[in-house]
């Protein structure tokens, strides 16, 4: 999977704060993570999240099966997968020496969520204990980028090392679907980006080397999905991870013998999902993925992003999506128009505001839409408008664990207390920005264009 976890400003009527935003994959079946902006700095003191609490899965389990399928058989490309492949027995996990410092911590973390929540036997061990299972290495990302050109993060197979995977890159090891038992799998990341895109990295990649390999613009509750608005594994995620590694399931299983035994499996892992049947699944139109990635990716000229956000919003409605898809289609709009249009921007916000809070109330993506309506009021002279939607987003905000949009919102929030002559109030809303921004934005330049940004949205 190639993502995007980034949050880009432009200051027209209002402040592009924008959520995660896919690019064009270069090589359609290395799950990778798309690029976000260098931070060139090293990381000062920051604040850090604590214990993980996902929601669990809130859909029919009917539904989940035929995303599981889907996720497990089926590559970004569109390649089908002829069996489904795992690693069997304890797996190990070594980082090679040298990463960032938070790295290790946020690593521990995740081990500790896959054993928890995924049941999955899985343990970190030192780099010179020899080959681990997983192996990830970090290096600067113009040297990364120089072989994967677009890829923030990336895992491949059949390697433990980068000079391993340079000599074998154009090879047929690096085939997924060749696999049925997995053996050795290496995660790639830059080691000079923000702690939290580190993170984000850590979370998918692992999760992509022990499990699914595809991801679905449908999901609204997943990591596996290009919209990028999760950025830690999630309750649905954690669910398609314990069936994956369950007994029912075994390595070289067509997709017909897994759907045979997902209904009793996931109902025995997810009793609450039990009822309910699942919606007939509208394919996402090949047009509507062009559109996105021409809009959001690279190469694309300025004036042609909004054009194609646009259409990327037709054919969604043309094509009866009522679902994520069309809402990310009026959220790039959103982005996309506000420096040209600011009120075809607010409308398309507001669109996506009404279409998320249906899917998936008080989520995350709502949290994103609200940041950019906070920004819209903030700029217009509501401070109180601003100051109730960054306090409606702030709790999913946090679940989430994003800081960087967990330090906008409080950025956002310090301006319009200050508006509104709280100066007390704003000076410690603005402190408690800084420390998340720190672990969000990665270094102080970052940080303080960011805080000059949202300080000239206030009148």
């Amino acid at each position: 999977m190639i993502r995007v976890s980034l949050l880009p400003l432009c200051v027209a009527a209002a402040l592009a704060l924008s959520a995660c935003v896919p690019s064009a994959p270069a090589v359609r079946d290395m799950p990778e993570r798309r690029a976000a902006p260098a931070m060139d700095r090293a990381m000062p003191m920051m604040n850090q999240f604590g214990a993980a609490q996902p929601t669990p899965p809130m859909r029919p389990n009917a539904e989940i099966a035929v995303d599981f399928l889907d996720l497990a058989f089926v590559m970004e490309s569109g390649r089908p997968i002829p069996q489904l492949s795992r690693f069997e027995g304890p797996i190990t996990v070594s980082a090679v020496p040298g990463g960032p410092a938070t790295l290790s911590q946020d690593l521990d973390r995740l081990l500790g969520r896959l054993r928890q929540e995924a049941g999955i036997d899985i343990r970190r061990v030192a780099h010179d204990e020899g080959p681990a299972n997983i192996t990830i290495e970090t290096l600067p990302r113009a040297r990364m980028q120089r072989i994967v050109p677009e890829a923030a993060c990336f895992v491949v197979p059949r390697v433990s090392s980068w000079a391993e995977f340079r000599s074998s890159r154009n090879s047929r090891a690096m085939d997924w679907t060749t696999l049925v038992t997995r053996e050795r799998v290496a995660v790639f990341i830059p080691n000079d980006v923000p702690p939290q895109e580190i993170r984000d990295c850590l979370h998918e990649e692992v999760a992509q080397a022990l499990g699914p390999l595809n991801d679905l613009y449908r999901l609204p509750d997943s990591v596996f999905n290009d919209d990028n608005f999760h950025a830690i594994l999630t309750g649905f995620d954690m669910l398609v991870l314990r069936a994956y590694y369950s007994d029912a399931i075994r390595p070289g299983m067509t997709r017909a013998q897994v759907a045979a035994v997902l209904p009793d499996l996931l109902n025995r892992l997810n009793p609450r999902g039990a009822q309910g049947g699942a919606a007939p699944v509208q394919p996402t139109p090949r047009a509507w993925t062009a559109a996105i990635e021409e809009a959001l990716g690279p190469g694309t000229r300025d004036g042609q992003r909004s054009a194609a956000a646009a259409r990327a919003v037709a054919i969604a409605r043309q094509a009866n999506l009522s679902d994520a898809r069309l809402a990310f289609s009026h959220f790039a709009l959103g982005r996309l128009s506000l420096a040209t249009d600011s009120e075809a921007s607010l409308r398309a916000f507001q669109a996506a505001a009404g279409i998320f809070e249906r899917i998936a109330p008080g989520g995350v993506q709502s949290a994103h839409v609200d940041m950019q309506l906070a920004a819209f009021a903030l700029s217009a002279g509501n401070a109180g408008v601003a100051l109730e939607l960054t306090g409606r987003a702030l709790p999913a905000a946090t679940r989430a664990q994003n800081a960087a949009l967990l330090s906008t919102l409080l950025m956002i929030r310090a301006e319009a207390l200050e508006a509104q002559g709280r100066l007390s109030e704003a000076r410690q809303v603005l402190l408690d920005s800084l420390g998340w921004g720190r672990y969000g934005f990665g270094t102080s330049a970052a940080l303080g264009a960011r805080l000059t940004e949202v300080a000239a949205l206030s009148p």
